[in-house]
């Protein structure tokens, strides 16, 4: 048997054992087309677009009596299909390592843009012959259903387990494994992680977070053939050794993970200052017109919401004094901006003797007092009200007497939730901290992330990021992921 023959051998039962070990270790293999899967969903995005606004624009026949003919349509149809092609040019195909707000932005941005072009072009060229109501409609169409198909199917790419693009991750240690985890729990950014590179030799071999280390920056292995990006996640090292390690990676694409945890991350950009790297960080929070917008938006949203409401949470009361004896709203303190206390407005979901409830309850279920120390949520908790109770929280539908709080300026529609003060007391001081810089908030990232199945280390981890990478774009997304978790009630009991 020759070398190459043992060497292949041997492959095989790395491969073997990995496959045993753990799934996720075995190799990933990028698939050409998936831009082009992408770039044909966006096709049928922007031409429903059209076909819906033309649907639309018959509707409204009575009121806006000018024809539309079949030239218009086709013309409009065919010089929509720049829209794709400006993405495919904006490197939007597929995108991997973008992450989900950057490409929403970014998504509208050119939306916005193409379509003002289409209107003036219309009145420049073909002198208004384009209906402008339709080039709304589209427009409005296109700003939901360009990021919705694409979001629809980039997530079947995902459970299809053909989505990304394989990634090594240089350093073994305790940054590496944090990037490995991160990466493995956010799919739709498509890196990822099939292997290690570790200079220390006692971990060649071994599994880190399900992946293994396969050798030093220097082997040649086979299973590094065809990946095109490396992470380099040693941030200690000192900048003449990152040097070196950047010079000596063999990958097309590098990602440097620098010393500087615990800063913003999302609205980073690299600054050449003669020859010298730096890193422009945008602190969104504070620019006094961002706070302005953000405060509009509470009351653009807050007010018809409210309005929209009060039916619902008309007929929830009745119910609940059907139920349960006493009032259907109460009111809890909680903590708010700079530390002040407010009053937080809620539907009753629990019966009046809750505390008691809870404290017998745990007393008697050692593995719920567990659970609760965790969560400070119970999935089987004696305090909910049958019926009624369960359906509201479900729906998150007790939260909407908030609205009132969201007018008042004591709370905005998106930001970390307020928590009650032993939930709070179970958190860190300088977490504490920073959550009293901004107005708790109606929904937030945490709710649309994991809800009641994120833990106080997760609930901190998102808390902290919505905070140092805030921005209206971050705002809007988490708003249109809210639809989507009120309806489907993940993570909510």
């Amino acid at each position: 048997m020759n070398m190459a023959t043992r060497a292949d051998a041997v492959y095989r039962r790395e491969l073997e054992a990995a496959r045993q070990v753990c799934p996720a270790a075995l190799p990933f293999r990028e698939r050409r087309w998936i831009g082009l899967v992408l770039f044909a969903a966006a096709v049928v995005a922007v031409e429903l677009s059209v076909q819906l606004a033309r649907v639309t624009r018959l509707a409204l026949s009575d009121w806006y009596t000018i024809e539309i003919g079949v030239a218009q349509m086709r013309t409009l149809s065919t010089g929509i299909l720049l829209l794709p092609i400006l993405m495919a040019a904006r490197g939007m195909f597929p995108g991997y390592g973008v992450g989900v707000v950057r490409r929403f932005r970014e998504q509208v941005q050119l939306i916005l843009v193409f379509f003002g072009i289409l209107a003036v072009w219309d009145y420049l060229v073909y002198h208004g012959q384009w209906s402008r109501g339709m080039l709304l409609a589209a427009a409005g169409f296109a700003l939901v259903l360009v990021p919705l198909v694409e979001t629809i199917t980039r997530e079947v790419l995902v459970r299809l387990k053909v989505w990304g693009r394989p990634v090594v991750i240089v350093g073994a240690a305790k940054t590496g494994a944090l990037v490995a985890r991160l990466l493995q729990r956010l799919p739709s950014l498509g890196l990822v992680p099939v292997c290690f590179l570790d200079d220390d030799p006692t971990k060649h071999g071994q599994l880190v977070e399900g992946i293994p280390v396969i050798g030093d920056l220097t082997t040649r292995d086979g299973r590094l053939r065809g990946i095109r990006a490396a992470i380099i996640a040693m941030p200690g090292i000192g900048p003449e050794r990152l040097a070196r390690v950047v010079r000596d990676t063999r990958f097309p694409e590098v990602i440097v993970i620098p010393d500087l945890f615990g800063i913003e991350s999302l609205w980073v950009q690299p600054r050449d200052l003669g020859g010298v790297l730096g890193i422009g960080i945008q602190r969104h929070l504070f620019i006094r017109t961002n706070r302005v917008l953000k405060r509009f938006i509470d009351f653009v949203i807050g007010v018809p919401a409210l309005l929209l409401s009060l039916p619902i949470v008309g007929i929830a009361a009745l119910w609940i004094k059907a139920v349960s004896p006493g009032p259907a709203f109460f009111a809890q303190e909680r903590e708010g901006q700079d530390g002040k206390k407010i009053r937080v407005f809620k539907l009753r979901t629990m019966y009046p003797d809750a505390q008691e409830r809870l404290e017998r309850y745990l007393s008697e279920n050692p593995e719920a007092r567990i659970e609760w120390e965790r969560y400070f949520k119970l999935k089987d908790d004696p305090r909910i009200l049958p019926g009624i109770g369960h359906l509201l929280r479900k729906l998150s539908l007790d939260e909407l007497p908030q609205l009132i709080n969201v007018l008042r300026g004591e709370m905005s529609i998106v930001g970390p939730r307020p928590f009650p003060e032993y939930h709070l007391e179970a958190m860190p001081d300088e977490f504490r901290t920073l959550r009293r810089t901004v107005r708790p908030g109606l929904t937030g990232l945490w709710q649309v992330s994991a809800r009641s199945d994120g833990d106080l280390v997760l609930q901190e981890t998102l808390d902290t990021y919505y905070i140092r990478n805030w921005s209206i774009w971050l705002d809007l997304y988490i708003m249109c992921r809210t639809f989507g978790a009120v309806l489907f009630g993940k993570g909510a009991y």
